[in-house]
């Protein structure tokens, strides 16, 4: 039996196992299991174009531990939509959260049905709050902020942490990404955040023109975007210190990095006036 035929036996209905998937290959950098040949394929095609790119995977990851430990805990935000979330990875971001001890709602969104298969992974909660996962898709921002799962979890009415995490890099500027992102932020209250990471064109042009033709080889879409581009996903919010920099230098554990650009994402968090 061939590697493919015996995966497609445990693969989730709606799976193609032979094409790859931006999830599963970011869960093989980081060690994780739900992968398949197409997605370690894949991703190996992009070490070889960025060898440190299993390093950059988790310092995405951290950069995201750091804005909801700083959001719980110093910002006073305990709502939470997190959106592109991944195949399930501890600590998840209700885990963090619940951290500071007081009450808190997760939602949880993706579209890739692998995820949707660990749902209950992201629906079990701790004593202090209340997790929900919703299956949809980003560049339909109406129907996520119309989404039942969303509005008896959420309190639109108050601060919501706003978490898009590596994921607009998906978005083709046909589909609009900062109108999809702009309908979501214009439908959060006063005093809510939003937290973007996103991979820089601008760090090593070369070598993302590398990766971005391998992703578009495999059908994957990739989009890196410049500084300037990025930022502007955040107009008419204001930019928590230290702005919008690269994401091993925005607000680092312990002592600042050797070399902040070693990672190929910038990242930023603002709070809605």
């Amino acid at each position: 039996m061939s590697q493919e035929s015996a995966e497609s036996e445990w693969a989730p209905p709606g799976i193609d196992v032979t094409m790859p998937h931006s999830a599963r290959m970011y869960d093989w950098w980081i060690g994780g299991k739900d992968n398949f040949a197409a997605d370690r394929a894949m991703g190996a095609a992009f070490v070889e174009a960025i060898p440190s790119i299993r390093t950059m995977a988790r310092a995405n990851r951290a950069f995201m531990h750091r804005v909801v430990r700083y959001l719980s805990a110093e910002a006073g935000v305990h709502q939470f939509l997190d959106i592109g979330t991944g195949i399930p990875t501890r600590p998840n971001v209700h885990e963090i959260a619940e951290a500071s001890g007081a009450e808190t709602r997760v939602v949880y969104l993706d579209n890739d049905p692998i995820v949707l298969a660990h749902a209950r992974a992201l629906q079990v909660s701790g004593e202090h709050g209340r997790t929900a996962y919703i299956d949809a898709d980003v560049r339909e921002p109406e129907k996520i902020l119309a989404h039942p799962e969303l509005r008896e979890t959420l309190d639109l009415d108050r601060p919501v942490g706003l978490l898009l995490i590596a994921i607009l890099m998906l978005l083709k500027d046909e589909d609009d990404p900062y109108g999809a992102v702009g309908t979501l932020l214009e439908a959060l209250p006063s005093g809510s955040y939003v937290a973007i990471s996103h991979p820089g064109q601008d760090f090593d042009p070369a070598a993302m023109a590398a990766v971005v033709g391998a992703a578009t080889q495999g059908g994957v879409t990739l989009v890196p975007r410049e500084h300037d581009q990025v930022s502007r996903f955040f107009s008419g919010w204001d930019l928590v210190e230290p702005g919008v920099v690269p994401v091993l230098s925005w607000r680092p554990d312990g002592p600042p990095p050797e070399d902040p650009r070693a990672a190929y994402y910038w990242a930023g968090l603002a709070r809605k006036p």
